[in-house]
């Protein structure tokens, strides 16, 4: 069995529905409960601050519908529908739905489809594993006539001159001086680790010490982080703080 576990959120505007649906959450191993909301509002403000794999979505309720507020959510967030009207089965799919649940289902019903979102990211979550493995750990530079390979594991940045680069090593006082420009470097690069931060700067994310202002502290070397690429930088940032 997989060890995935999904996070969900429930939204029904009923409280026996939300408290039903909860009841099932629960006997169910590999979905975690993060909140049961009373309208999509109030979902809407929870997951902005605490994103989730998997909502299970009543369709009709004041201010905003299931179906509009299912258009709002992050592409990573997934939806079943819950609903008394089988009319809107059409319309959930059209809005690609994992599964639409109809009022009243019992516990074999919500299974099945819970086991239906379990199969869906566990294809994606493998695909994106997979997508990690394969991405490059080293690269070959040409330096004074030889071809070096570089782990990128031990690179701490790369520092762009003209048409030259060069590239400081953990462990290394010297740098390896390569012929190759800084933007050919940066498409072979993994984005997930490596991330240009000013027009003479790519740096390896994971080797970042300290983070001041608009600067950032690799092995006691400044490097500052420019206008132009201050925002993406600034996501990494959010992305990864507590």
């Amino acid at each position: 069995m997989s060890n995935l576990k999904i996070t969900c959120v429930i939204v029904d505007d009923e409280p026996m529905a939300l408290n039903l649906v909860e009841s099932y959450v629960e006997k169910t191993p590999f979905l975690v409960l993060k909140k049961k909301c009373s309208s999509a509002i109030e979902a809407l403000e929870f997951i902005k601050s605490e994103p989730v794999d998997l909502l299970f979505l009543d369709i009709q309720m004041p201010d905003l519908t299931g179906i509009e507020f299912s258009k709002m959510l992050p592409k990573e967030t997934r939806v079943i529908f819950t609903t008394a009207f089988d009319q809107y089965a059409l319309e959930g799919f059209k809005v690609e739905a994992l599964d639409y649940l109809l009022k009243p289902f019992d516990y074999a019903e919500f299974l099945a489809a819970a086991n239906k979102a379990n199969t869906w990211f566990a294809l994606v979550k493998g695909k994106q594993q997979h997508s990690i493995s394969e991405e490059k750990e080293f690269l070959f530079v040409k330096s004074e006539y030889k071809q070096l390979r570089i782990k990128l594991a031990d690179v701490l940045y790369f520092e762009g001159l003209k048409d030259y680069i060069k590239i400081w090593l953990k462990d290394n006082p010297k740098p390896i001086l390569t012929l190759m420009s800084l933007k050919s470097l940066e498409e072979e690069l993994p984005e997930t680790h490596f991330m240009r931060v000013h027009r003479s700067f790519i740096v390896s994310l994971d080797n970042i010490d300290i983070i001041e202002r608009s600067q950032i502290i690799i092995n006691k070397q400044r490097i500052t982080v420019s206008e132009h690429y201050k925002p993406k930088f600034l996501e990494f940032i959010n992305k990864n703080s507590f």
